[in-house]
Protein backbone atom coordinates (compact mmCIF):
# COMPACT_ATOMS: atom_id res chain seq x y z
CA UNK A 1 0.00 0.00 0.00
CA UNK A 2 1.14 3.47 -0.32
CA UNK A 3 1.87 6.45 1.93
CA UNK A 4 1.56 9.64 1.73
CA UNK A 5 3.19 11.68 -0.90
CA UNK A 6 4.03 15.22 -2.24
CA UNK A 7 4.17 15.03 -5.71
CA UNK A 8 2.61 16.81 -7.92
CA UNK A 9 1.59 15.46 -11.75
CA UNK A 10 1.72 17.36 -14.40
CA UNK A 11 -0.71 17.48 -17.34
CA UNK A 12 0.47 15.10 -19.90
CA UNK A 13 2.13 12.78 -16.71
CA UNK A 14 1.32 9.10 -16.86
CA UNK A 15 -0.05 7.34 -13.29
CA UNK A 16 -1.46 4.08 -11.97
CA UNK A 17 -5.06 4.52 -10.83
CA UNK A 18 -4.83 1.02 -8.34
CA UNK A 19 -7.27 -0.39 -6.48
CA UNK A 20 -6.55 -2.51 -3.73
CA UNK A 21 -8.42 -4.37 -1.10
CA UNK A 22 -8.47 -3.32 2.36
CA UNK A 23 -6.18 -5.68 3.16
CA UNK A 24 -3.36 -4.34 0.73
CA UNK A 25 -3.39 -6.47 -1.99
CA UNK A 26 -3.35 -5.34 -5.30
CA UNK A 27 -6.57 -6.04 -7.52
CA UNK A 28 -7.50 -3.85 -11.07
CA UNK A 29 -5.04 -1.10 -12.21
CA UNK A 30 -5.56 1.51 -15.07
CA UNK A 31 -2.86 3.62 -16.35
CA UNK A 32 -3.95 7.27 -17.24
CA UNK A 33 -3.01 10.30 -18.14
CA UNK A 34 -3.16 13.90 -16.32
CA UNK A 35 -5.46 16.87 -17.20
CA UNK A 36 -4.47 18.42 -13.85
CA UNK A 37 -3.71 17.81 -10.21
CA UNK A 38 -3.99 20.80 -7.62
CA UNK A 39 -6.05 21.78 -4.96
CA UNK A 40 -6.21 18.13 -4.01
CA UNK A 41 -8.04 16.60 -6.91
CA UNK A 42 -6.75 14.82 -9.53
CA UNK A 43 -8.39 15.18 -13.63
CA UNK A 44 -7.07 12.28 -15.79
CA UNK A 45 -8.37 10.43 -18.75
CA UNK A 46 -7.90 6.74 -18.77
CA UNK A 47 -7.54 6.16 -22.62
CA UNK A 48 -9.66 3.73 -24.73
CA UNK A 49 -7.40 0.81 -25.87
CA UNK A 50 -4.96 1.33 -22.77
CA UNK A 51 -3.81 -2.29 -20.99
CA UNK A 52 -4.96 -2.54 -18.16
CA UNK A 53 -4.75 -5.34 -15.08
CA UNK A 54 -7.87 -7.14 -14.40
CA UNK A 55 -7.81 -10.31 -11.34
CA UNK A 56 -9.74 -13.04 -12.50
CA UNK A 57 -10.52 -16.95 -10.68
CA UNK A 58 -7.51 -18.94 -11.44
CA UNK A 59 -10.06 -20.63 -14.00
CA UNK A 60 -10.25 -17.56 -15.84
CA UNK A 61 -13.46 -16.12 -14.81
CA UNK A 62 -13.89 -12.42 -14.47
CA UNK A 63 -15.62 -11.58 -11.21
CA UNK A 64 -18.81 -10.32 -12.56
CA UNK A 65 -19.27 -13.54 -14.09
CA UNK A 66 -19.18 -15.38 -11.00
CA UNK A 67 -22.47 -16.48 -9.14
CA UNK A 68 -22.54 -13.52 -6.05
CA UNK A 69 -21.74 -15.68 -3.37
CA UNK A 70 -18.42 -16.02 -4.79
CA UNK A 71 -17.66 -12.52 -6.80
CA UNK A 72 -15.99 -11.15 -3.75
CA UNK A 73 -14.55 -14.46 -2.24
CA UNK A 74 -12.19 -16.94 -3.26
CA UNK A 75 -8.37 -16.87 -4.87
CA UNK A 76 -7.31 -14.18 -7.85
CA UNK A 77 -4.78 -14.46 -10.29
CA UNK A 78 -3.87 -11.23 -12.83
CA UNK A 79 -4.34 -10.89 -15.88
CA UNK A 80 -3.96 -8.61 -18.93
CA UNK A 81 -7.03 -6.66 -20.38
CA UNK A 82 -7.84 -3.84 -22.31
CA UNK A 83 -9.87 -0.27 -21.05
CA UNK A 84 -12.66 -0.90 -23.94
CA UNK A 85 -15.50 1.62 -25.05
CA UNK A 86 -14.85 5.02 -24.94
CA UNK A 87 -11.77 6.98 -23.10
CA UNK A 88 -13.07 8.09 -19.75
CA UNK A 89 -12.39 11.22 -18.00
CA UNK A 90 -12.33 10.62 -14.30
CA UNK A 91 -12.01 13.38 -11.42
CA UNK A 92 -10.39 12.10 -7.69
CA UNK A 93 -11.25 13.93 -4.96
CA UNK A 94 -7.88 13.14 -2.61
CA UNK A 95 -9.79 13.00 0.66
CA UNK A 96 -13.04 12.04 -0.53
CA UNK A 97 -14.34 8.71 -0.33
CA UNK A 98 -15.67 8.91 -4.42
CA UNK A 99 -14.71 9.95 -7.57
CA UNK A 100 -16.57 10.85 -10.86
CA UNK A 101 -16.29 9.29 -14.27
CA UNK A 102 -17.46 11.12 -17.43
CA UNK A 103 -18.81 8.32 -19.75
CA UNK A 104 -19.43 9.17 -23.55
CA UNK A 105 -21.01 7.62 -26.24
CA UNK A 106 -19.35 6.67 -29.39
CA UNK A 107 -19.42 9.71 -31.34
CA UNK A 108 -18.17 11.72 -28.21
CA UNK A 109 -20.94 12.97 -27.13
CA UNK A 110 -21.70 13.04 -23.27
CA UNK A 111 -23.71 10.30 -21.63
CA UNK A 112 -23.25 9.97 -18.12
CA UNK A 113 -21.52 10.69 -14.96
CA UNK A 114 -20.30 7.73 -12.91
CA UNK A 115 -20.01 8.15 -8.99
CA UNK A 116 -17.41 5.01 -7.91
CA UNK A 117 -17.07 5.38 -4.37
CA UNK A 118 -14.13 4.35 -3.33
CA UNK A 119 -11.89 4.68 -0.08
CA UNK A 120 -8.60 6.41 -0.45
CA UNK A 121 -5.74 4.67 0.52
CA UNK A 122 -2.78 6.85 -0.12
CA UNK A 123 -0.88 7.87 -3.00
CA UNK A 124 3.16 7.56 -4.11
CA UNK A 125 4.74 8.98 -6.84
CA UNK A 126 3.67 6.38 -10.08
CA UNK A 127 -0.02 6.82 -8.71
CA UNK A 128 -2.56 6.38 -6.45
CA UNK A 129 -4.85 3.77 -4.00
CA UNK A 130 -7.99 3.31 -3.51
CA UNK A 131 -10.49 0.74 -2.14
CA UNK A 132 -13.51 0.06 -4.82
CA UNK A 133 -16.36 0.11 -2.64
CA UNK A 134 -19.40 -2.15 -4.44
CA UNK A 135 -21.63 0.52 -4.24
CA UNK A 136 -22.05 3.10 -7.26
CA UNK A 137 -24.04 5.87 -8.07
CA UNK A 138 -25.13 6.63 -11.98
CA UNK A 139 -26.21 10.03 -12.52
CA UNK A 140 -27.88 11.15 -16.01
CA UNK A 141 -27.61 13.87 -17.91
CA UNK A 142 -31.26 15.73 -16.76
CA UNK A 143 -29.54 14.66 -13.44
CA UNK A 144 -32.04 12.18 -12.62
CA UNK A 145 -29.63 9.12 -10.60
CA UNK A 146 -30.04 5.61 -9.37
CA UNK A 147 -27.99 3.13 -7.12
CA UNK A 148 -25.67 0.97 -8.49
CA UNK A 149 -24.86 -2.99 -7.53
CA UNK A 150 -26.90 -2.59 -4.13
CA UNK A 151 -27.59 -6.16 -4.41
CA UNK A 152 -23.70 -6.83 -4.31
CA UNK A 153 -23.45 -5.30 -0.37
CA UNK A 154 -24.07 -8.01 1.62
CA UNK A 155 -21.76 -10.38 -0.31
CA UNK A 156 -18.86 -8.18 -0.22
CA UNK A 157 -19.38 -7.81 3.47
CA UNK A 158 -19.93 -11.79 4.30
CA UNK A 159 -16.35 -11.97 2.09
CA UNK A 160 -14.73 -10.13 4.55
CA UNK A 161 -14.47 -6.96 2.25
CA UNK A 162 -15.74 -4.29 3.90
CA UNK A 163 -17.60 -3.87 7.51
CA UNK A 164 -20.81 -2.52 7.79
CA UNK A 165 -19.27 0.77 9.48
CA UNK A 166 -17.12 1.43 5.94
CA UNK A 167 -20.18 0.77 3.80
CA UNK A 168 -22.13 3.22 5.82
CA UNK A 169 -19.67 5.92 5.14
CA UNK A 170 -19.22 4.90 1.82
CA UNK A 171 -22.92 4.96 1.49
CA UNK A 172 -22.92 8.62 2.79
CA UNK A 173 -20.13 9.19 0.41
CA UNK A 174 -22.94 8.73 -2.38
CA UNK A 175 -25.55 10.49 -0.45
CA UNK A 176 -23.03 13.74 -0.68
CA UNK A 177 -22.71 13.37 -4.54
CA UNK A 178 -26.46 13.09 -5.00
CA UNK A 179 -27.33 15.84 -3.32
CA UNK A 180 -24.38 17.67 -5.50
CA UNK A 181 -26.17 16.17 -8.50
CA UNK A 182 -30.03 17.08 -7.64
CA UNK A 183 -28.58 20.68 -7.22
CA UNK A 184 -26.51 20.94 -10.32
CA UNK A 185 -23.30 21.75 -8.54
CA UNK A 186 -19.69 20.94 -9.46
CA UNK A 187 -19.08 18.52 -10.92
CA UNK A 188 -22.59 17.45 -12.04
CA UNK A 189 -22.65 21.21 -14.00
CA UNK A 190 -21.59 20.74 -17.41
CA UNK A 191 -18.36 21.07 -16.50
CA UNK A 192 -16.21 18.61 -18.88
CA UNK A 193 -18.94 17.57 -20.38
CA UNK A 194 -16.98 18.46 -24.19
CA UNK A 195 -13.83 17.26 -23.32
CA UNK A 196 -11.48 15.51 -25.29
CA UNK A 197 -8.33 13.99 -24.82
CA UNK A 198 -4.95 15.17 -26.05
CA UNK A 199 -4.86 13.47 -29.72
CA UNK A 200 -1.32 13.91 -29.66
CA UNK A 201 -0.78 11.45 -26.28
CA UNK A 202 0.35 8.06 -26.43
CA UNK A 203 -1.20 5.46 -24.63
CA UNK A 204 0.10 5.45 -21.02
CA UNK A 205 1.85 1.75 -19.92
CA UNK A 206 0.92 -0.67 -17.77
CA UNK A 207 4.07 -2.20 -16.03
CA UNK A 208 4.61 -5.71 -16.86
CA UNK A 209 5.49 -7.22 -13.77
CA UNK A 210 1.87 -6.14 -12.84
CA UNK A 211 0.39 -9.13 -14.50
CA UNK A 212 2.86 -11.24 -14.11
CA UNK A 213 1.88 -14.81 -12.41
CA UNK A 214 3.68 -16.33 -9.41
CA UNK A 215 6.04 -18.28 -12.05
CA UNK A 216 6.91 -15.14 -13.98
CA UNK A 217 5.01 -15.96 -17.05
CA UNK A 218 2.49 -12.67 -18.02
CA UNK A 219 -1.07 -14.16 -18.08
CA UNK A 220 -2.76 -14.18 -21.71
CA UNK A 221 -5.82 -11.28 -22.98
CA UNK A 222 -9.09 -11.01 -21.22
CA UNK A 223 -11.77 -9.07 -22.77
CA UNK A 224 -13.44 -7.68 -19.65
CA UNK A 225 -12.66 -4.26 -17.83
CA UNK A 226 -14.61 -4.52 -14.53
CA UNK A 227 -14.11 -2.85 -11.47
CA UNK A 228 -13.97 -5.60 -8.95
CA UNK A 229 -11.04 -7.35 -8.04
Amino acid sequence: MSVEDTTTWQPGDELLYRFRRMDGSLGNVHPARVVDHSRGRLLCWVLEGTSIRVTTSPDGYAPRELPLRERFAGPRVPALSTWHGRSTLRLLFEREWYSVWWFFADDGTFRNWYVNLEIPLGRDATGIDRADGVLDVVVFPDLTWQWKDEDEVDAAIEAGRFDRGQIRLLRRAGEEAIALAEAGRFPFDGSHCGARPDPDWPLPELPPELVATTSGAATSAVSVSGKLG
